[in-house]
């Protein structure tokens, strides 16, 4: 029941593979994943939110390198739950970890392709990507936090990183310390949905 795959749609995958291919941790991970679907999400909203924060951030005279527009990854067991993600944004009190920072303050995503999830992908798995736009901003690099005392958003920055790099080791640690957590803070209060992290590419 799915119509024929149209040039658009095969060239749109092509861009999808080769965002994900440049952005795998590991080598390996070349041969490791096959993509089947690949479906452009058109969000205006979000779109011209990401605009508007990148314009306000260079107004506050952030670099270009800090508005440069770069790729971020989430994986979703389930079609609906992905699909509800392009559908709604990425918004707080979305995810499991909390290790930099508190996730009803901002949100979590990943920086490499083939580390989103804290379980190893074992053969014959399936699931979902949105690959999204991502504005990193003014990035804190910070110490993971284990503790129940969450580490709040830093005051003039709009990300925080691990100041340790991925462990090669143990898939959950690489996966906890490859996320960039994102959050907007205006006035005070954190937005419920980061402006400057839009949905961009649905894949299978």
């Amino acid at each position: 029941g799915f119509p024929a795959e149209s040039e658009e749609s095969r060239s749109l995958l092509q861009t999808a593979v080769s965002v994900l291919q440049s952005s795998y941790l590991d080598s390996t991970s070349q041969d490791g994943f096959q993509y089947s679907q690949a479906i452009l999400v058109e969000n205006d909203v979000f779109l011209s939110e990401l605009k508007a924060f990148a314009r306000a951030k260079e107004a506050a005279g952030y670099s270009q390198e800090e508005l440069e527009e770069t790729f971020a990854f989430l994986l979703f067991d389930n079609e609906a739950e992905a699909k509800e993600v392009c559908q709604t944004g990425l918004r707080v009190n979305s995810s499991s970890i909390s290790t930099l920072g508190d996730p009803a303050k901002g949100v979590y995503i990943s920086k490499y392709a083939d580390c989103l999830h804290p379980r190893p992908w074992y053969h014959g798995k399936s699931g979902y990507i949105v690959i999204c736009k991502l504005i990193k901003g003014k990035v804190k690099v910070i110490a993971e936090n284990y503790t129940t005392s969450y580490t709040c958003p830093s005051p003039g920055y709009d990300c925080h990183v691990s100041n340790n790099g991925p462990t090669k080791s143990s898939p959950c640690q690489a996966f906890e310390q490859s996320q960039y957590y994102v959050y907007e803070v205006s006035g005070g209060s954190t937005a419920e949905r980061p402006r400057q992290v839009c949905p961009y590419i649905f894949l299978a």
